[in-house]
């Protein structure tokens, strides 16, 4: 080989790694719905994976025990900017405090710098309170309708 091609060769496999190494999948972070409850963010991250795999009967399950039209659910599982652990959560406060789940929808996308430990507090339950702890209730029975393990 001349010293031409040995050169313009090593260039292009230079190249080639360059564009391997930045042509890597960026990590998009990791769910935290900031709950200020360890045990309720990791449901709802397990929650995500559930809905992933089965959005049909994610979607059943907020429609008829949270008292949200199924249509509705399925329109937020379109949205990019929601999880559907997120859905469950806004769902699920919504009825524990009395609200439509579009009202705590609205409050979550008005304002969710503090996770949801943040919007909670805004709607008078915040993490310890009785609606709050009514929650991880919610949370058991989900799981013993969908016969998925949960995790103490």
């Amino acid at each position: 080989m001349t010293y031409p091609v040995l050169r313009l060769l090593i260039v292009a496999l230079l190249l080639g790694m360059a564009v391997r190494v930045f042509a890597q999948p960026v990590e998009e972070p990791a769910y935290q719905p900031r709950s200020g409850d360890a045990w309720v963010d990791r449901q709802l991250t397990d929650i995500n994976r559930y809905a992933a795999r089965y959005p049909r009967s994610f979607a059943d399950e907020v429609a008829r025990y949270y008292s949200v039209p199924r249509d509705y659910v399925e329109a937020m599982q379109q949205q990019p900017t929601w999880e559907p652990g997120d859905i469950f959560m806004a769902c699920a406060l919504a009825q524990r405090i009395a609200q439509p789940c579009r009202a705590v929808v609205r409050e979550w996308s008005r304002d969710h710098a503090d996770g949801w430990a943040g919007v909670a507090t805004r709607l008078q339950a915040k993490p310890g309170t009785a609606p709050y702890r009514e929650l991880s209730k919610d949370i058991e029975q989900t799981y013993a309708r969908w016969a998925r393990p949960l995790a103490k």
